[in-house]
């Protein structure tokens, strides 16, 4: 491989904020990456989509490092991993049923968090404490700001999470399943708050079960089987039913990609 050829060495122009390159990965001993590739520009709307198992969620927490690649490379704004420092420039909304849950703090105090890797010693400015607002409002929870976590709906609670990553004002936003469990209402809330995200030019990785109310903003989605990318391209709506998670659509380079992401953001 040429040194043009390698992972992070694109133009500051058209770096991608995201790139795999042969990415595989195992949990408990048990490989579940067999060797992705996946890229996400600036700007893009990207959906990770698949039958339960299939590795969506392994690869978004590589992405973050909280599973380690046991191959492949990866790179992130351009950055290869192992040198990438920049994790407040990252949004990271872990499934709700990973989440911290029980913590005595109120929604403010929880979304307030969020904000924290953007200021200078944990001290909140003006401009800190008008991040955490305006994510409160986005996610519709602006008049619950003194209330408990505790006391919330998991929808409601889902937001609050959401609104914990948009108050860092990310430049990248991984979601993992931010829809389930979610009533209707609270979805409609949260693609309203995506939809003005991503007019703000955030790029947003979202692993999702199904597309519903966030299939207009998607660009492009990528489908994992068995730990391979099976789909890349057009929402699979768009290509048929048959290349739905659960199917038997077979993407023409399966079999290339079945032979061929440190800690730094905890939910």
């Amino acid at each position: 491989m040429k040194d043009t050829d390698r992972v992070g060495d694109s133009s500051r122009e058209d770096r991608p904020v995201i790139e795999l390159r042969g990415a595989t990965a195992s949990l408990g001993g048990r490989p579940v990456l067999r060797g992705i590739d996946l890229t996400v520009r600036p700007g893009e709307v990207v959906a990770l989509l698949g039958a339960n198992g299939s590795g969506k969620s392994t690869a978004v927490r590589s992405v973050i490092g909280q599973v380690p690649l046991t191959g492949g490379e990866l790179a992130l704004f351009g950055t290869p991993f192992r040198r990438f420092k920049e994790w407040a420039r990252i949004g990271y909304v872990p499934q709700r049923t990973t989440a911290a849950g029980g913590v005595p703090a109120t929604v403010r105090e929880v979304v307030t968090a969020g904000r924290l890797a953007r200021t200078k010693l944990g001290i909140l400015r003006k401009a800190d404490r008008a991040a955490v607002h305006r994510a409160l409002e986005l996610v519709g929870m602006a008049d619950r700001l003194k209330d408990s976590v505790n006391a919330l709906s998991g929808g409601q609670h889902q937001r609050v999470l959401i609104a914990r990553a948009l108050a860092g004002e990310p430049d990248l936003l991984i979601m993992d399943e931010p829809m389930a469990g979610v009533d209707l209402a609270s979805q409609e809330v949260l693609a309203s708050a995506l939809r003005e995200q991503v007019g703000r030019g955030t790029t947003v990785l979202l692993v999702l079960h199904e597309l519903g109310p966030l299939e207009p903003l998607i660009d492009r989605a990528v489908v994992l089987r068995d730990g391979c990318v099976v789909h890349d391209g057009p929402p699979p709506e768009a290509v048929g039913q048959h290349a739905l998670p659960g199917h038997d659509h077979v993407h023409p380079h399966a079999d290339a990609a079945a032979e061929p992401l440190r800690t730094g953001l905890l939910s």
